[in-house]
């Protein structure tokens, strides 16, 4: 299947070495091609007060993992360009949501390759956490963005990654290992 290139996808990312510093400027789509380069990005997980998580189910138009159950919320900041501005611009963007205090708790990087696309995800990925709560929440969902929303306990999202790791997110396991105490 070939990815089919969005305006987003012209978008510039910060490329990065693999200690988060700054060392360039790419297109996402032009990141994304094997073998991937290095690159920042960010994924904001929402929590309750109950301790459950609001992930999203990727839309099957994305060009990188469709289909897959992920964090509430990701993406790349612009070069320069603070990463909770960035963070809290896609949390409206995808989920409607806006007015959440984020806060960094972390950046692990990773690389995986979508066997849909043939594009690499090769990520210097920080996590933002916010609490939310779901009686104050009504999403708005860009179907461009997001196939359904769902709240889950962490250890049944712990779960389904080990029994079925293919449904989710490669990113999706370290971004909940920093996300929870």
């Amino acid at each position: 299947m070939s990815a089919v290139i969005t305006s987003r996808e012209t978008h510039l990312v910060e490329l990065v070495d693999t200690e988060g510093t700054a060392i360039g400027e790419l297109s996402v789509a032009d990141a994304h091609q094997s073998p991937g380069r290095l690159h920042r990005a960010f994924s904001v997980l929402l929590m309750d007060s109950q301790g459950r998580l609001l992930l999203q189910q990727r839309a099957t138009a994305k060009t990188r993992f469709p289909g897959r159950w992920a964090n509430t919320a990701c993406g790349h900041p612009a070069p320069g360009e603070k990463l909770v501005t960035a963070a809290a611009r896609r949390l409206a963007e995808e989920v409607g949501l806006t007015g959440v205090d984020l806060t960094e708790v972390g950046a692990f990087t990773y690389r995986a390759d979508d066997p849909a696309s043939g594009r690499v995800e090769h990520e210097y990925d920080h996590v933002l956490l916010g609490i939310i709560e779901p009686t104050a929440y009504r999403p708005k969902i860009d179907p461009a963005e997001v196939a359904a929303l769902r709240w889950v306990e962490p250890s049944t999202l712990w779960v389904g990654l080990n029994e079925h790791p293919e449904q989710y997110a490669p990113w999706l396991p370290g971004v909940t290992r920093l996300a929870l105490p």
